[in-house]
């Protein structure tokens, strides 16, 4: 079976096992994406969300009309946005003269930070579509072309600005250009266009031409450490879960190796700005970095080509000691156990299993149902779920401010409020309702586990993701069961 034949093969079925866990897991693991959803969904009556930074306007286009059709259609624009990546890589790859090219598609899929993301709506998946778009331009003599493509990518996550930095020194040391390097300096604006797009579509859009800083989220200060600090090695340590704990060996031989040959230097640098950029980021707490694996899924078709690498160079070393088809055995004997991680690291994700909780407790309102006017929760895909979400004024993380809304709010306002979110983000807690004059519905517990592991994987488990559980304690929200205390709230008068 040839290398296309076998690249269709490993999308067909990775496009039926994102569609599984659209199925499974209907909402993100973190509220961004149930957030994302919401600004698409109502962009079309709010024109603004189009280019709103926190929402990406790439983003917004490539979302609302999908959003339109509901939450999980748009969960499966994901999927194929991914399959779409994992297509272009293996070409890249093809096109770069790699061996074996058909494996970047399970390489890149079976990154467990990648696989979290493949049936969600988050932002990391569409820039990594963008990044191969314009790199296998760029790697095939179309220069400008990519430069164009390249533009784009801060359209979709602040990491395109840092990416199209790296880029213009791409095109100042691209040794396929016999121009001066004076003469190559106005190139490197072109990198500027799709942010001077953003421009024109803001201003257009809401007259004002200061609307993108003004727009500027609140908590973006450059060093409020809003999310803590950790050491200058915590990537370094969650290297698994960006990689894979097995494919971890190649991937760190190809890296080394390509870095000694001085190959691939667009794919090996990609990585490694960002890589370097987000350690040196959350370790002084720079810019609301919260230093989630999550984050390189921007460079994970560089990651899957790094390690294609270093396969490469075992399966060769492998071949020469033993037969084809030990070879093939060793390889599959990775590349199994590296899928049922991948999906373990999905699997323990804690804060994607609420939406089965809301989803039990809304059914039960349902049974009884009252008139609702106005609804607020406490998660995403409450709103979601109730198709709320852009009422104003919102609640945010003022304490007062939030009971003044709660408190202005007309008859038949129903609340949602969880009993660890609700306080935490909002400042609020059930009984703080209750005396603003809201009736007590339902109070709900759940204690919700995995569907492959109902309980802690155990100290295994814990050494191949970084840690990720530690003899049953939680660690950054993966692992072990996950208890959720659910309430309905509603306003008679």
């Amino acid at each position: 079976m040839g290398s296309w034949r076998r690249a269709v093969a490993w999308t067909a079925a990775l496009g039926v096992l994102g569609a599984v866990l659209v199925a499974v897991f209907p909402d993100s693991y973190q509220q961004d994406g149930g957030q994302h959803y919401l600004f698409a969904r109502w962009a079309f009556r709010l024109p603004h969300y189009f280019v709103k930074v926190w929402a990406r306007p790439l983003f917004m286009l490539v979302y609302a009309p999908a959003t339109q059709l509901g939450y999980s259609p748009a969960q499966l624009v994901t999927v194929l946005v991914c399959l779409v990546t994992s297509w272009h890589t293996f070409r890249l790859a093809e096109e770069l003269g790699l061996a074996r090219p058909h494996l970047t598609v399970p390489l890149l899929w079976f990154q467990p930070s990648w696989l979290l993301l493949s049936h969600e709506l988050m932002t990391e998946p569409l820039f990594a579509l963008v990044f191969v778009l314009a790199l296998r331009l760029h790697l095939s003599g179309r220069v400008m072309a990519g430069v164009g493509v390249a533009s784009l990518m801060p359209l979709a996550r602040p990491e395109g600005f840092f990416l199209g930095i790296l880029w213009g020194v791409w095109l100042l040391i691209d040794r396929r250009d016999s121009r001066p390097v004076w003469k190559r300096l106005p190139s490197t604006l072109l990198l500027l266009s799709g942010c001077a797009l953003w421009w024109l579509a803001a201003y257009l859009l809401t007259r004002d031409p200061l609307f993108i800083l003004h727009d500027w989220p609140r908590d973006w200060h450059a060093t409020a450490a809003e999310y803590g600090f950790e050491p200058v090695w915590s990537y370094i340590l969650r290297l698994p879960e960006l990689v894979g704990p097995l494919l971890l060996v190649p991937f760190l031989l190809g890296l080394s190796l390509l870095l000694r040959r001085r190959q691939l230097g667009t794919a090996t640098s990609a990585f490694l700005v960002l890589f370097v950029l987000h350690s040196v980021l959350h370790t002084f707490g720079l810019f609301g970095s919260a230093g989630y694996p999550r984050y390189l899924v921007c460079v994970a078709p560089a990651t899957a080509l790094i390690t294609l690498v270093g396969w490469n160079l075992l399966a060769d070393w492998l071949s020469r000691f033993s037969r084809p088809r030990m070879a093939w055995l060793v390889g599959s004997l990775v590349l199994v156990p590296s899928a049922l991680a991948a999906l373990l690291y999905v699997d323990a994700a804690q804060w994607a299993r609420d939406a089965w909780a809301v989803d039990a407790t809304v059914a039960r309102f349902r049974e009884e149902p009252r008139p609702v006017a106005r609804f607020y929760g406490s998660q995403r895909y409450m709103n979601i779920v109730f198709d709320d979400g852009a009422q104003e004024p919102r609640l945010g993380q003022d304490r007062e401010r939030n009971l003044q809304i709660l408190r202005e709010a007309p008859p038949a306002t129903l609340v949602m409020w969880d009993a660890q979110r609700g306080p935490d983000w909002f400042r609020l807690e059930v009984k703080d309702l209750e005396a603003l004059g809201y009736t007590l519905l339902r109070s709900d517990e759940y204690v919700l586990t995995g569907k492959l592991l109902n309980r802690s994987p155990g100290p295994w488990f814990d050494y191949g993701y970084g840690p990720l559980v530690r003899y049953g304690w939680r660690w950054h929200g993966f692992g072990g069961p996950h208890s959720v205390h659910l309430f309905l709230l509603y306003k008679e008068r």
